[in-house]
């Protein structure tokens, strides 16, 4: 069954609201752990509208289970990981202008920029798993980078679930997850996953785990964060 990466993002959207001291998503990462989050993970944006470089230094002195940043391929961030060393990078793409992520990295198109990045980090000691979406060119691709693991970009198949795209994107997802793993990499997914359609992604057998964040920081608004996150986890399970 997939580990749990809790996404921790909006915790700090909500301080940066005010651009106060709390919540802190430091607090909300530990209480996370504490609900059985296997990761937390935080994206870093060039434009800091919610986590902040003090956010990711402290993160990485505090939890206990594994951290996975999520950032832009360019050098500011890459010279970020390299000094903080999380546990694992996943390559995103990014506009200034996006509410949240728009789609997958294009591997193909930027081919030699990520192959450098991959390098890069993983020269610091840094696993790097590239964000994509569930298309066998951009995964095929994704191997010739050197990278070592996959996130398949699930928020197509969030918004069409239970309408009449709804198979096909999930077939989408399935039908990459195997590619992928027949290619040698390790398969993760993530975005716009929730209590409701997480499911269906949970049973595809090689996918090792889920990132997932806007949903139970939403839930943990109501019921707190530690429930939160073990009602997701028995969702997986």
């Amino acid at each position: 069954m997939p580990k749990l990466g809790v996404n921790i993002d909006h915790v700090a959207t909500v301080r940066q609201a005010r651009k106060t001291v709390e919540p802190d998503p430091v607090w909300a990462a530990v209480l996370a752990e504490l609900g059985g989050a296997d990761q937390i993970t935080v994206h870093l944006r060039e434009d800091r509208r919610h986590i902040q470089d003090r956010d990711l230094e402290v993160l990485r002195r505090s939890i206990h289970v594994p951290l996975n940043l999520e950032c832009a391929v360019v050098d500011e961030m890459l010279t970020i990981a390299e000094q903080t060393k999380p546990d694992q990078v996943c390559l995103v793409p990014e506009r200034r202008e996006e509410v949240t992520t728009e789609g997958g990295l294009d591997v193909v198109r930027h081919r030699q920029a990520v192959t450098v990045a991959v390098a890069r980090l993983q020269a610091a000691g840094i696993a790097v798993s590239l964000f994509i979406d569930p298309n066998p060119q951009q995964i095929e691709v994704a191997v010739e980078t050197g990278a070592s693991i996959v996130e398949l970009h699930t928020g197509a198949y969030a918004h069409a679930f239970r309408t009449a795209d709804g198979d096909q994107r999930f077939q989408e997802i399935f039908s990459a997850a195997h590619v992928a793993q027949q290619l040698g990499l390790r398969v993760d997914a993530g975005h716009g996953l929730n209590y409701q359609n997480v499911g269906p992604i949970a049973r595809i057998e090689p996918i090792s785990e889920l990132n997932i964040g806007h949903s139970i920081v939403s839930r943990a608004v109501l019921v707190g964060m530690e429930r939160a996150v073990r009602e997701m986890k028995a969702l997986i399970h």
